[in-house]
């Protein structure tokens, strides 16, 4: 049996991304949201973490969880999307599937009521090994056990119904960026410069690339586009993608 192909944004009316830390979003799936908000599609990003480890200067620890929530807020913008989330609790490069993330997740997805959710993939990708950060690998295994059976399982949390009132809720597509097999490609050539302005939002993360941040964006993005058969001058972002519903 063939899998069915994704829904269409006009299929979609909100979606919700997780990831682990701030920029996660940026460098997966920037091109891919804009495009969605262009479209009128609500988009919601959340946060496991606020990145405190993260940085390659002297900036004290202290102060990075405010800086790094500030460059995602501006990261976001760049995307269209105005709702971004934090969790608090939970310590950037101590990241772990628990019951209580789980939980959080599910909470948040019970209150946007996504269609789509997009998160990072749960499977190491060996060839690539700074894809599967150890904090990237629990968002996205938490994220999976929220959206599959936790967010629709009146009886899974129960207290996030009788004490919140949050309904159950469905999520129909499930979207893992850094998969080791994606299947399916987005075309984010149009929307590639806005891709390129959201990272660098991320100062203290990429400051220190300098021009070859770019360079290295335009040749793995351009490399995925010619592997999903688009063609030379075309960026491409790369999905794996399951229907849970």
């Amino acid at each position: 049996m063939q899998p069915l192909p994704p829904l269409s944004s006009s299929e979609v009316p909100r979606v919700l991304l997780v990831a682990a830390h701030p920029d996660d979003i940026e460098f997966a799936a920037a091109g891919s949201v804009s495009a969605w908000t262009d479209e009128g599609v609500e988009v919601t990003y959340l946060l496991c973490t606020y990145g405190d480890q993260g940085g390659f200067d002297e900036t004290p620890r202290e102060d990075m969880p405010r800086i790094r929530e500030a460059e995602q807020r501006a990261a976001a913008a760049v995307a269209g999307v105005a709702d971004v989330r934090f969790l608090d609790g939970f310590r950037d490069g101590y990241l772990e599937a628990s019951h209580d993330l789980v939980r959080a997740i599910t909470r948040v997805i019970r209150q946007v009521r996504p269609v789509r959710v997009v998160a990072p993939s749960p499977e190491r990708w060996w060839e690539r090994l700074a894809a599967s950060h150890p904090d990237h690998l629990a968002a996205g295994d938490a994220c999976v056990r929220a959206v599959y059976p936790a967010s629709r399982n009146a009886f899974a949390y129960p207290e996030l119904l009788a004490d919140e009132g949050l309904e159950p809720w469905t999520v129909t597509e499930l979207w893992l960026m850094a998969h080791h097999t994606p299947d399916h490609h987005v075309d984010v050539t149009e929307t590639f410069d806005r891709k390129l302005k959201a990272v660098r939002c991320n100062v203290s993360q990429t400051a220190h690339a300098g021009s070859e941040l770019e360079e290295m964006l335009r040749e793995g993005f351009g490399a995925a586009a010619r592997e999903a058969g688009l063609g030379d001058g075309r960026y491409a972002e790369s999905f794996k993608v399951v229907r849970t519903a």
